[in-house]
């Protein structure tokens, strides 16, 4: 996924109210950017922290610039939430993702579950439905080690239970966590934010949801599905 125009750099000021975040660029022009981001976003709102913004030219924005990346140890994060469904969709159509290529059609926000939509359907004549559940991950709070979520996130355990469904009728269901970092080489469910989650992807799991983890490659100018990192509470 190549950002449409380059990103201009700043140091972040504050980011509150969820959706906004005070950026000082490098030319010393203080701006107000969207947040594309309503969870906690630990570690990654310190005042200080190299930030980097896109630009709209649409003049019914009401916030030209968004939040899409903050450097972190030296490493670069992405931020945005919503560029996770963008990066399986190039990879998907590339076949970048072994463990489900190959197949014909790839639908995205697929009607599903308890008033759900699933992130992608892949669909192929002589297979059973394969139903795609993606996840953006940006949490690290030591070592090497990307965790999910970074607070509870009662949705996300919905959709758990959806999948699990879709396997008991015979299909096939991914839960698919995008780690938009560079310095992790691990995943894991976060059970001190959200036990309730963590115990319910190891149990999915053991249903038969398959659960995948990959790390991303990023740099000011993209962010790309790299390679699969493994999953530290996969089922013995």
């Amino acid at each position: 996924m190549d950002f449409p125009s380059p990103l201009v750099r700043g140091a972040l000021v504050s980011r509150y109210k969820r959706f906004f975040a005070d950026v000082v660029l490098d030319d010393g022009t203080p701006v107000t950017a969207h947040c594309p981001n309503p969870g906690a976003m630990l570690g990654l709102n310190t005042p200080g922290l190299v930030a980097w913004l896109s630009k709209s030219d649409d003049p019914k924005r009401k916030l030209a610039h968004t939040l899409e990346l903050v450097e972190v140890d030296g490493g670069l994060v992405g931020i945005n939430t919503l560029h996770p469904n963008r990066i399986v969709a190039e990879a998907l159509a590339a076949d970048a993702v072994p463990e489900v290529a190959g197949y014909a059609t790839h639908r995205r926000e697929v009607r599903y579950g308890v008033n759900s939509r699933v992130d992608f359907l892949l669909e192929h004549p002589d297979r059973p439905p394969c139903w795609l559940e993606v996840k953006n991950v940006h949490l690290r709070r030591g070592g090497s080690l990307a965790e999910f979520p970074d607070c509870v996130a009662a949705r996300s355990l919905k959709h758990l239970r959806e999948l699990t469904a879709m396997v008991e009728a015979g299909q096939r269901a991914v839960m698919l966590f995008v780690i938009q970092r560079t310095d992790c080489d691990a995943f894991e469910a976060c059970a001190d934010l959200d036990p309730a989650y963590a115990k319910g992807l190891t149990e999915a799991a053991r249903n038969g949801v398959e659960v995948l983890a990959y790390r991303c490659a990023i740099t000011p100018t993209s962010v790309v599905l790299a390679d699969r990192i493994p999953w530290t509470g996969e089922p013995r």
